[in-house]
C-alpha cells in the first residue's frame, strides 16, 4: 500500500505508521535517541527507521506530551506552563483555546514509528506529507472512500493531528505548526494528512481513480481554457 501511495502521488516522503501499544512491543527497538519533539520520530520514520518509544523519550516536547496524555515530572510541566504563557504573551494563543486542543483520550505508554511500507499489524494513524497538489488528491480519494476531513484544515498544534484522527476516526489536513516546521525541516510548500490506517485499502482504492480523474480533468480543461 505504501508503495502504492507513493507511486500513484509521486511523493518525495514515505509515509509514517504510527501505532500505540499498552506495553513495550515484542520486535521492535527502542529509539536510538531521545528527540527535540514528537513529531521528529515522524521525521526519523520516513527516513526508514521503525522504532518504539515510551513517555519518557517525549518529555522535550511539552505540548507533544499535551495532545498525546503524556504525564509529565514537575520540571517538564514548569517548561509547559512557561511554553504556554510565552505564546500567550505573543498573541499565538490564547488559555481558552487549550481545552479545544485534540487530545488522546488513553494515557501514552508506548508508540511505534515506522515507514508505511515496514509497518506490522495495522497502524492507528497513518502521516503523509506532500505539496498541496498531492494533499489535494489525497483529501479527494478520502472523500469518495467516506473518511472525508469533516472541519476543514488544522492548524496549531500538528502533533494534534494523531489524537484528531483517532477520535473522529477521519481524515485530517494539517497546515503543520512553526516548531513542527523547524523540528521536522518540512518544506515550505508541504503540509500533511492524516488519516486511520484501517481505511487503508479503501483509501488507496479511491486513490487509483481519483489520480486518473485529475489527469482526464487536467487535460480537458486545459483544452477548454485554449478553445475559450
Amino acid at each position: 500500500m505504501s508503495e502504492q501511495i507513493q507511486q500513484l502521488l509521486d511523493l518525495e516522503t514515505a509515509p509514517v505508521a504510527v501505532t500505540f501499544h499498552d506495553a513495550q512491543p515484542d520486535g521492535v527497538s527502542p529509539v536510538e535517541k531521545v528527540e527535540a519533539s514528537g513529531c521528529t520520530y515522524w521525521r526519523r520514520a520516513a527516513e526508514g527507521k521503525t522504532f518504539y518509544t515510551e513517555a519518557s523519550d517525549h518529555y522535550n516536547c511539552p505540548i507533544g506530551c499535551y495532545t498525546h496524555n503524556i504525564e509529565l515530572p514537575p520540571t517538564q510541566m514548569e517548561e509547559l506552563e512557561n511554553t504556554l504563557g510565552l505564546m500567550g504573551e505573543l498573541g499565538y494563543i490564547t488559555m481558552e483555546e487549550v481545552p479545544g486542543i485534540p487530545r488522546r483520550e488513553v494515557p501514552f505508554k508506548s508508540a511505534v514509528y515506522s515507514p508505511l511500507a515496514n509497518a506490522t499489524g495495522t497502524p492507528d494513524v497513518v502521516i503523509i506529507s506532500g505539496t498541496p497538489r498531492q494533499m489535494m488528491l489525497l483529501a479527494e480519494a478520502a472523500t469518495a472512500a467516506g473518511i472525508g476531513t469533516e472541519n476543514g484544515v488544522m492548524g496549531r498544534p500538528t502533533c494534534a493531528v494523531i489524537p484528531a484522527v483517532i477520535q473522529g476516526g477521519r481524515s485530517v489536513s494539517s497546515l503543520g505548526c512553526i516548531g513542527n516546521r523547524v523540528y521536522t525541516a518540512l518544506s515550505d510548500d508541504d503540509f500533511y494528512f492524516a488519516f486511520p490506517g484501517e481505511h487503508i485499502d479503501a483509501l488507496v482504492e479511491k486513490l487509483e481513480t481519483i489520480v486518473n480523474a485529475n489527469r482526464a480533468l487536467e487535460d480537458y480543461h486545459q483544452q477548454r481554457q485554449a478553445e475559450i
